[in-house]
């Protein structure tokens, strides 16, 4: 064999023996990668988010339906009522045929004026209830309708209850991991509010409310006493102060007025991530707020998040 060939076979023999190499450790480096604390960091506060968004829907959506469920319930009593009125007539119109209703009309006439008043306000009582009738419960068909499709939708939530239940362990299990990687943003770091002002009034009240429920824990869907989820604590603040809020964030966005932050003060509502969170402002730039699953009612800063806007109570 000539020393050229032997050299060849040689740098064949080489590169062949480094693919191999590469292409055993390659895999095996790329599967040990941990993700970086930073990386966890990210992903629990997206996992959070998201959650929390589906959680708010999921507190609108039953406002829907108990709204929704409270209307049919009033319309089925004004159609039974109209029912019972046409069902009277038919009673008296049974009674007795209509030669003798006609008789007896006649008969009781002054005139032949009054005679053509009774026969005709006879006949309009008869169509007017037909008619209250015919308009009652093509609203409750309607509402009926609507009703069918949010427990329709309901029913999708159920399965994906589910979900949340299954999303909210992995959630612990990351948070875990990322506590062991020594994160101080699982269940947020110790925060220093300061010397936070006396607060009167209806705003003093809710404030207080909140103060009162520091530690206890994140639940989604509570609302009180002892668990909350962000609008469930906002809601129930406000409502130790005697004004009712829906339990939804964006709901109560739509309740409250819109104010600057200039003009921030204690009691009012801040929302942040597109009104997939709120809490309530307690003065020195400061907030109380139920901040998500694996956490507990906390004070924050005011800017602890993406904020949507400020809103006061009316």
């Amino acid at each position: 064999m000539s020393t050229g060939h032997r050299a060849r076979r040689s740098v064949l023999r080489t590169l062949l023996i480094g693919f191999i190499s590469l292409t055993v450790l390659a895999p095996a480096t790329v599967a040990h990668a941990d993700p970086t604390l930073a990386e966890i960091e990210a992903q629990l506060k997206k996992q959070n988010d998201d959650l929390e968004l589906t959680i708010e829907n999921w507190n609108k959506l039953n406002i829907d339906m108990a709204d929704s469920q409270a209307k049919a319930a009033e319309l089925e009593k004004h159609v039974n009522e109209a029912n019972d009125g046409v069902q009277a007539i038919a009673i008296e119109a049974f009674k007795s045929n209509g030669k003798l209703r006609n008789l007896n009309a006649m008969l009781n006439a002054t005139s032949s004026g009054s005679l053509i008043d009774q026969m005709s306000m006879l006949q309009q009582i008869t169509h007017q209830q037909q008619k209250s009738i015919e308009e009652y419960r093509a609203a409750k068909a309607t509402l009926d309708q609507t009703i069918a499709a949010q427990n329709t939708q309901k029913a999708d939530y159920e399965n994906q209850r589910k979900k949340i239940e299954g999303d909210v362990k992995k959630l612990e299990d990351l948070q875990k991991k990322a506590k062991n990687a020594g994160s101080t943003k699982v269940t947020g770091a110790s925060y220093n509010p300061g010397t936070l002002p006396a607060v009167s009034g209806n705003a003093g009240a809710a404030v207080n409310y909140a103060k009162s429920k520091l530690g206890k824990p994140y639940v989604y869907g509570a609302a009180g006493p002892n668990s909350f989820d962000c609008s469930g604590l906002t809601m129930a603040a406000w409502a130790a102060a005697g004004v009712s809020l829906p339990h939804n964030a964006a709901s109560q966005w739509s309740k409250v007025a819109h104010i600057p932050r200039s003009a921030l003060a204690p009691g009012d509502l801040v929302f942040y991530n597109g009104l997939g969170h709120v809490g309530i402002y307690v003065g020195n730039d400061t907030i109380i707020h139920a901040p998500h699953t694996g956490d507990v009612v906390r004070y924050a800063s005011v800017s602890v998040d993406s904020i949507y806007g400020y809103g006061r109570v009316k």
